[in-house]
């Protein structure tokens, strides 16, 4: 296979293979074929890009250098980013089977998260606390210093950047380690960052599997802030690993959302978000409506427009500009969904459109389930595929319990036209974050995280800057003279 693009790791502004020249294949989901191969770290491959990133950060320019400066090289990086996005947008789309078009509008958001955070920090400004006793006193914010980065399959670019484009901007060093499964883009961000002129050790790329290379980054006590997206298992395991060091953790973990659908809602407009919510990039999205409750008075209308929009949906080649849906992102994770569909039945469930693939592909069309009853697997479970679970529901207080009765608390939707009615709700939904008469619509500045299995910690505008600093407080005695 050395005819195969290859992807090594992003180390102290070089790329490199692995120290004992260990790769891994690199699969298109579509086809099944490999398409790349990546260098696969060990502990000694963690071990110096640790080691890089601690001497960028205690004897390199990064951290010392002026906010605008900063920006500067940061815009520059986003600058190349556009230039390159058809290029990172196919990389996405051959490594997990997202529609170019989709992959595209991703490559868009991770050039803006750069844009903002490089902006946020340039134009941020501590406090002032005025005080009585002949003293003065301000808050300054300093990077906090070495920051783990792992991030996730479902949205490779997009998510790495969510993570590295603050924690730089705020003079942090970090290393990144993409999920095995697509390791392609965010390698080529590393490229992108040498080509931009980051000092060596700012950005660092490590390409592996969880253990030895991930768990390598969350046990090393050089470390000082570890962020995660990613499953609630896994979370937990690196939640304890990093306490060993008392390295603080930021977790966006798992979610099952609830999308609430009154009588009153605008049934186009809320059949257009159900089927983005949990058929968008083929349901593997942390935030997706997985679990769908349509008020009595219009289930049935909402019902036949919600199977026909999701049978009208386009399967097939990532690249068929057509296509709205295609496979998921791995064999084991098909095998993972199709093992909650398969069990449907004999949970006593109705599957009314959708149901796995008979061609061989890694593919669970879009399904619609109903009948469940609530301790069903496929209903109190992350499923993470395009299977939408839907109840019928009478009252807001009887919704309201429905939607909290769960371990999960990421995000939730709701619709309707009663402004009373999506204030009230909103405040009663356990959940980080709520959109009315919407979904997937954000804002860089506001608090973005989940409660209970969903995580721990927000980021977005100030929050991130919290958790990539370390607020100082100064204070000052003044002479009266």
């Amino acid at each position: 296979m050395a005819d195969l693009p290859f992807f090594g790791h992003i180390i102290n502004g070089e790329e490199v293979e692995s120290l004992n020249g260990a790769r891994f294949d690199v699969v298109n989901p579509w086809t099944q074929e490999v398409f790349a191969q990546a260098a696969e770290a060990s502990a000694e491959d963690a071990d110096r890009a640790i080691a890089a990133a601690r001497k960028a950060f205690d004897e390199g320019p990064w951290p010392r250098m002026g906010r605008v400066e900063r920006a500067k090289l940061i815009h520059k990086l986003a600058d190349l980013m556009e230039e390159r996005a058809d290029e990172l947008a196919t990389l996405d789309s051959t490594n997990m089977a997202k529609p170019f078009a989709q992959a595209k509008h991703d490559v868009a958001r991770s050039v803006s998260n750069f844009r903002f955070f490089a902006d946020h920090q340039r134009d941020s400004v501590g406090e002032v606390y005025p005080m009585d006793s002949g003293h003065h006193t301000y808050s300054e914010f300093g990077p906090a210093g070495v920051v783990a980065a792992i991030s996730p399959w479902n949205f490779p670019l997009m998510m790495a950047s969510w993570k590295i484009a603050p924690a730089i901007a705020w003079g942090n060093t970090v290393i990144a380690k993409p999920s095995e499964d697509t390791p392609t883009s965010v390698t080529l961000l590393g490229r992108l960052a040498i080509e931009a002129g980051f000092p060596p050790g700012v950005l660092n790329i490590i390409n592996g599997y969880g253990v030895p290379a991930g768990s390598s980054l969350t046990e090393d006590p050089r470390v000082d802030r570890v962020t995660f997206t990613g499953d609630s298992g896994t979370g937990k395991i690196i939640m304890k690993a990093a306490a060993t060091h008392l390295a603080p953790v930021s977790l966006e973990l798992g979610g099952k959302g609830a999308n609430i659908v009154f009588d009153d809602a605008e049934i186009d407009n809320a059949v257009y978000w159900a089927v983005e919510a949990i058929f968008r990039n083929s349901g593997q999205i942390c935030l997706a409506g997985s679990r769908l409750f349509v008020q009595a008075g219009i289930y049935d209308e909402f019902m036949k427009r919600f199977v026909e929009a999701a049978e009208a949906l386009k399967i097939g080649d990532p690249f068929d500009p057509e296509t709205k849906f295609s496979a998921l992102a791995s064999q084991k994770h098909f095998n993972k969904v199709k093992g909650f569909v398969d069990d449907v039945p004999g949970e006593g469930g109705t599957i009314l459109t959708g149901g796995v693939d008979e061609e061989g592909r890694w593919l669970v069309k879009p399904t619609i389930i109903t009948d469940l009853p609530l301790d069903a697997s496929a209903y109190c479970r992350e499923i993470f595929g395009p299977v939408c679970v839907v109840n019928k529901f009478e009252t807001e207080d009887e919704v309201v319990h429905l939607a909290n009765d769960t371990r999960y608390g990421l995000n939730a939707m709701l619709f309707t036209e009663n402004l009373s009615r999506a204030h009230r709700v909103s405040s009663k939904l356990k959940a980080g974050t709520v959109w009315v008469n919407c979904f997937f619509i954000r804002d860089l500045r506001t608090p973005f995280g989940g409660v209970g299995d969903s995580g721990v910690g927000r980021e977005g505008g100030n929050f991130s800057r919290e958790f990539f600093t370390e607020p100082k407080a100064v204070v000052m005695q003044i002479d009266r003279g």
